[in-house]
């Protein structure tokens, strides 16, 4: 294949061919992998070296935002404006002495870190990274034209608890094993209302596949996003999704105050930094799952349209997804330093009292909708019908006040 020709013909295919003329080049020419193989695994080493950088500066942008919100710097010594600062502590983490105390299980306190890493790195491979096409064009995902798309995300995605428990009981520490309790508790409660949340988009679009979910949206236009009919599904998919990562207000299973530091109390330098990346990937993966299934993924009006072709367009559309991803990171950052934690009979009870009930209920209006062919209009009504009678229920009238308080506030009046 020649690159030239391919090249000088522009259109949409102007990057695929790019793609397909450097897999070819390297991976049949020099290794002599077919490229129904070789391009996924480009896919694949590209996701898994980007992703740690990712993790490491959004730690970074994380610490600048929480100093921005305190008053303070932030990391400003390594590096202009501490942009060093990452590359500084993920050589910390690899240098720094790795100590395995003596009362562990040791096989399983080692194991615990590398399931939460792989779980969540195993999640991304059904995320759109960027422009994607129901067609035969390149799509920038590792596993394209997955019909079960959902439903492998989540089952992925709910095996990362295993690393949580495993490492918690493994350090035989009460702490840590409570910490290992709390998560498990979190993500068999909240992954109820996170999957039943996504049930009612799958139901507009017709399929499970993530790709025809964004391409649905895309065709609709601005007021085809599913973040104006399911504005109440895109709220319990956004909280379940901070719950089920561990993120604050949240995060009970390494909650300081109570649990020194939860389940990875006796973790240390690799290991601990192993559990923080599988943590910050899952928030990038939760990041990507909003924008593409509530936002329009790569889709906006008079920039990214469906029908723009070309280099240009593939590029704009990569830069409207990271966008609309790192808004929604920038929340989740904000929401840490803003709200106080939660305890954890109040995060169970917001969960199987308010979220399960509204999500129920929000599914069966789509239901109802799409079984008696209704306006898509109806959604939102019904969306903001449920918001306002949970909010109704959740203040009850305060109870009777009692004839004996009644009679002691009179003589107290009296006496004054």
């Amino acid at each position: 294949m020649s690159l030239l020709p391919l090249l000088a013909e522009g259109g949409s295919d102007a990057i695929s061919s790019l793609i397909y003329w450097i897999a070819e080049t390297i991976l049949l020419g020099w290794l002599g992998i077919p490229l129904q193989i070789g391009i996924p695994l480009i896919l694949i080493a590209a996701t898994a070296a980007g992703i740690p950088g990712a993790c490491s500066y959004a730690i970074w942008l994380e610490r600048k935002l929480a100093a921005w919100i305190q008053d303070r710097v932030g990391p400003n010594r390594v590096g202009w404006a501490g942009l060093l600062q990452p590359i500084a502590d993920g050589a910390k983490f690899l240098l720094k002495e790795d100590i395995i105390p003596a009362h562990v299980d040791k096989f399983l306190f080692v194991i615990a870190p590398t399931i939460s890493v792989f779980t969540t790195m195993l999640a991304l491979a059904v995320v759109p990274l960027g422009p994607t096409t129901v067609g035969d064009g390149f799509s920038f995902i590792i596993a394209p034209k997955l019909d079960i798309g959902i439903v492998f995300l989540f089952s992925v995605t709910s095996l990362a608890v295993y690393g949580i428990i495993l490492g918690g009981w493994s350090s035989n520490n009460k702490y840590s094993a409570l910490g290992g309790l709390r998560s498990s508790a979190q993500v068999v409660s909240y992954e109820i209302p996170l999957g039943m949340s996504v049930l009612g988009i799958a139901l507009m679009a017709g399929s499970l596949n993530l790709e025809t979910v964004v391409d649905a949206q895309a065709q609709g236009g601005l007021f085809g996003w599913n973040i104006w009919y399911q504005p109440l599904a895109g709220l319990i998919f956004f909280l379940a999704a901070l719950a089920e990562s561990n993120r604050l207000p949240f995060d009970l299973p390494e909650c300081e105050q109570e649990l020194i530091g939860g389940y990875h109390t006796e973790y240390s330098a690799l290991k601990f930094g192993m559990f923080f990346l599988g943590e910050y990937t899952h928030v990038f993966t939760v990041s990507f799952l909003c924008s593409v299934l509530f936002l329009g993924g790569w889709h906006f009006p008079g920039i990214a349209e469906a029908t723009s072709v070309g280099t240009l367009a593939t590029v704009l559309k990569i830069g409207v997804l990271l966008t609309k991803v790192f808004c929604v990171l920038v929340l989740i950052m904000l929401l840490r330093w803003c709200l106080p934690r939660f305890r954890f009979d109040q995060l169970m009870g917001l969960c199987w009292k308010v979220l399960i009930p509204l999500s129920l209920a929000n599914m069966l209006c789509v239901m109802i909708v799409r079984e008696f062919e209704l306006s898509w209009f109806w959604l939102p009504v019904s969306s903001l019908f449920l918001f306002c009678t949970a909010g109704f229920l959740s203040f009850p009238p305060a109870p009777p006040r009692s004839r004996r308080v009644v009679h002691a506030e009179q003589l107290i009046a009296s006496h004054h």
